[in-house]
């Protein structure tokens, strides 16, 4: 072992074996799996380029600067924070084959890929928490969502989130791996709970924190997101015009995309938890991690009149500008 630790409790010494490193497997037995990871690196090119369109047209356009938007502008900085972090990492890992990884940047690794899953939640319910106020309190929203409750809401859900995982590495550092100088580790990442069901001493702390944090980070803000669509379709149910609940919808449709996209693949890895295969655990938590970033800005894009408006208005001025540059070139 690369370290061990001997602390005194309860009148035993208690020796902490810890390995030197970790050896990440990837996926088992697939042929041809390269072409998956060079698809990852695709996604993640699209990721940055649409994440970064939308965070420039949100600073740049002034009349995107509302409650709303600043909350679409922080997903866009978790999702592009959450591709690096995750991306070039895994095509490091499996297109290089540079499978080992020591204990520190294993966790490491660890936190910042949990730090943007579990950003990604809050987010998604800080957004329909948003549209649930738009709609059923419309005459109310301009005071109880303002930019500055929104900046607070989302400052206390990144500290909330650094100290939940922060707590989760700490628990993993009391672990003991004893039967090897490396541990494998059979996911495309650190991974939780696959790294905890190594350890050879008692794993009941880490294996209920980690329960306790799926259930918090993972049904709690689902089942808020599923009451608050069910509260705007009572409001909307009370709105005599079709036109206007049809108007009134078609502003929640990018957010609904955005969580179907992101919980199916999540909900059905934590749901299944130890009993689903490790290449399906790969496949829908990548999907997840890497897919979901690359098609946030595009829905939004494509889905949200006013962020359109205001690519169209941009482009124009961009044009305009840069034909002026062109004529006095030429002109002198």
């Amino acid at each position: 072992m690369s370290s061990d630790g001997n602390v005194n409790g309860l009148g035993k010494n208690i020796t902490f074996a810890r390995p030197a490193y970790f050896i990440i497997s990837g996926f088992i037995g697939i042929p041809n799996v390269i072409y998956y990871y060079v698809f990852l690196c695709i996604v993640y090119i699209v990721s940055v380029l649409g994440n970064t369109v939308v965070m420039t047209v949100i600073y740049l356009d002034r009349s995107l600067r509302t409650p709303k938007y600043i909350a679409v502008f922080n997903l866009a900085f978790v999702d592009l924070f959450g591709s690096t972090v995750l991306v070039p990492k895994v095509l490091d890992l499996f297109l290089f084959n540079h499978r080992l990884i020591s204990y520190n940047d294993c966790l490491t690794f660890l936190f910042f890929c949990y730090l943007y899953l579990s950003l990604e939640v809050f987010n998604l319910m800080t957004l329909s928490y948003d549209r649930l106020i738009a709609i059923t309190f419309p005459l109310h929203y301009p005071v109880m969502v303002t930019n500055r409750f929104m900046f607070s809401l989302i400052t206390s859900f990144w500290l909330f989130v650094i100290t939940v995982n922060l707590t989760a590495v700490g628990l993993l550092t009391r672990l003991s791996f004893c039967n090897s100088n490396t541990v494998l580790v059979n996911s495309y990442f650190c991974d939780h709970g696959v790294i905890y069901r190594e350890a050879c001493n008692d794993q009941t702390p880490s294996y209920i924190y980690g329960f306790l944090v799926s259930t918090l980070f993972l049904w709690f803000p689902l089942c808020f997101i599923l009451v608050s669509y069910l509260c705007i379709g009572y409001a909307l149910s009370k709105v005599a015009s079709a036109k206007e609940r049809a108007k009134a919808l078609k502003t929640c449709t990018a957010h609904l995309s955005l969580v179907a996209i992101y919980f199916v693949p999540i909900m059905i890895t934590f749901t299944l938890g130890r009993y689903i295969h490790p290449n399906s655990r790969i496949i829908n938590m990548s999907l997840a991690s890497a897919v979901s970033p690359m098609l946030n800005p595009i829905i939004y894009v494509l889905q949200t009149q006013e962020i359109k408006k205001s690519v169209k208005t941009l482009l124009m001025i961009k044009t305009r500008q840069f034909k002026g540059g062109i004529r006095r070139v030429l002109s002198k």
